[in-house]
């Protein structure tokens, strides 16, 4: 069974383009200002029609109040919601019970603990998604798309009952032993298939998803 695949940080239309004809599974747009790949509402807005139903649409928030999710659900009528700041398990319940969105919680991965902590999240959240903590060394360092991995032999410590997404450090060199290890049913690429922060290459997207697809 082949491993389904994310695309995050779509800003353009070429990109969203290539992401979509290479079958990809889901496509994320960002709303976190101080991201290369953050998107205004109404340019993802535009995009998302674009996409139609070909691929389900993600919308990455961190720590987003309701007014900025009220804007986002309307411009995008998102599938899922990705929680990548440090919104509590209360939080995240919330969240599915206002706006009726299945939440996506991403977990920041430093140690086996982090793993382990993710446990509170079952109840609330649809997905898990293990992400790289950034390095404390680096500088101008962001919830996630920092391009690091982490130790994946660590998700040997994930008992839980959910899908699980990869995310961190993924490219298409590397996904298909990501995927071997860990048996992750989901790989979400964002600084993977960048030339520069934020410019997404089309062939990347291309490479990645043929990577994946090979993996099965």
């Amino acid at each position: 069974m082949n491993a389904r695949v994310k695309v995050c940080g779509i800003s353009e239309p070429a990109t969203l383009e290539a992401a979509l004809a290479a079958k990809a599974d889901m496509i994320g747009f960002v709303f976190y200002p101080r991201s290369p790949r953050n998107v205004a509402p109404a340019d993802a807005a535009f995009l998302a029609r674009l996409a139609g139903r070909q691929a389900q649409k993600v919308v990455l928030t961190v720590d987003a109040d309701d007014q900025r999710l009220s804007e986002i659900v309307a411009a995008v009528e998102p599938d899922f919601i990705q929680a990548h700041g440090t919104e509590s398990p209360e939080r995240v319940s919330e969240i599915v019970s206002r706006f009726g969105v299945p939440v996506i919680k991403a977990i920041q991965v430093r140690t086996a603990s982090d793993i382990e902590a993710a446990a509170r999240y079952e109840g609330a959240a649809a997905l898990m998604l293990f992400d790289a903590a950034a390095p404390a060394n680096l500088a101008n360092a962001l919830p996630g798309g920092n391009g690091v991995a982490f130790d994946w032999s660590l998700l040997s410590q994930h008992k839980g009952n959910k899908p699980f997404m990869l995310s961190g450090g993924l490219t298409p060199e590397n996904v298909k032993e990501a995927i071997r290890l860990t048996g992750a049913p989901i790989v979400d690429v964002s600084s993977g298939v960048e030339t520069a922060p934020g410019r997404k290459d089309p062939d990347l997207i291309r490479n990645f998803i043929e990577a994946v697809r090979g993996a099965g």
